[in-house]
């Protein structure tokens, strides 16, 4: 499997010829939704290839992304201020890699895109809902975490009930059946609030493109923030799910196109959940 490209070399990507008849709807005002899993290098090097073709040929979109969580917005500005090209020194500064609980994140994998935004000074932009928040909103609901205001901006409390079943649903087979049925509205509440959050820095950017990179999850049409943007921008969206060969959950159809992969070598993740369930 090859390497992912180091930003200094990346530049011959942009020389290669698109492989992908929808990639030409990469430019202008697109709500681009580019999906990952999140530790497949092939994938991560796949997508990577994609965006710097679209921006060599002269899309500038914003670049959100699902790895900064929202708090650390004005450390991303703040770095991008002090040293202007060094991705390494933004990544120290916004990412919540010195805690335990934000561990998780290869930025071997996420640097390239950082690079690639200060290189041509594309606003990068903190998408992402917090663990911390996100827990919040699991245990004592929206309103520990948002005012009146931002719930009713963010429509938390108008999703529709199928758009909630279906997250259960997904929460439910996400987790490998292995948590307790009363906690799976709870969950699917705060991965809706994630949805809602990323959908709304969309939406404040989208007026000359967009990009948000994010997990499979997370860019379906079907239930992901696609499913909390208007109707008038469903038009502009581009939902590509990245997914792995023999993978049938997210569905091929939840997605305006799909790029497979094989699948990348790890240990089964549903073992790991069931050893959780059964320790508490």
């Amino acid at each position: 499997m090859a390497a992912l490209l180091p930003p200094l070399l990346s530049a011959a990507v942009g020389a290669q010829s698109s492989p992908y008849p929808w990639e030409h709807r990469l430019r202008g005002d697109a709500i681009a939704l580019l999906g990952e899993t999140h530790d497949n290098q092939q994938q991560q090097q796949l997508r990577f290839e994609i965006l710097k073709r679209a921006i060599d040929a002269g899309w500038r979109p914003a670049i959100a992304m699902e790895q900064f969580d929202r708090e650390h917005q004005a450390d991303i500005d703040r770095a991008r201020a002090t040293r202007p090209l060094d991705a390494d020194y933004l990544i120290e500064q916004a990412s919540r890699r010195h805690d335990a609980q934000g561990a998780g994140w290869n930025w071997d994998y996420y640097r390239p895109y950082v690079a690639l935004a200060l290189e041509h000074h594309l606003p990068l932009l903190a998408a992402n809902l917090s663990r911390k928040d996100a827990e919040q909103i699991v245990h004592h609901g929206y309103g520990a975490v948002f005012d009146a205001a931002t719930i009713g901006d963010l429509e938390l409390e108008r999703a529709p009930p199928g758009l909630r079943s279906s997250q259960e649903k997904e929460v439910e087979e996400g987790h490998c059946h292995a948590l307790p049925k009363d906690l799976l509205p709870a969950m699917a509440r705060a991965q809706m609030a994630r949805d809602a959050v990323m959908a709304a820095v969309l939406r404040a950017h989208a007026a000359n493109g967009v990009v948000l990179l994010a997990g499979d999850g997370h860019v379906r049409r079907d239930l992901g923030v696609p499913r909390w943007l208007s109707a008038a921008a469903l038009p502009r969206v581009l939902s590509v799910g990245f997914l792995e060969r023999g993978v049938t959950d997210p569905p091929v159809e939840a997605f305006s196109e799909v790029i497979e992969t094989e699948a990348a070598a790890r240990p089964d993740p549903c073992a790991t959940l069931r050893r959780h369930a059964r320790a508490r």
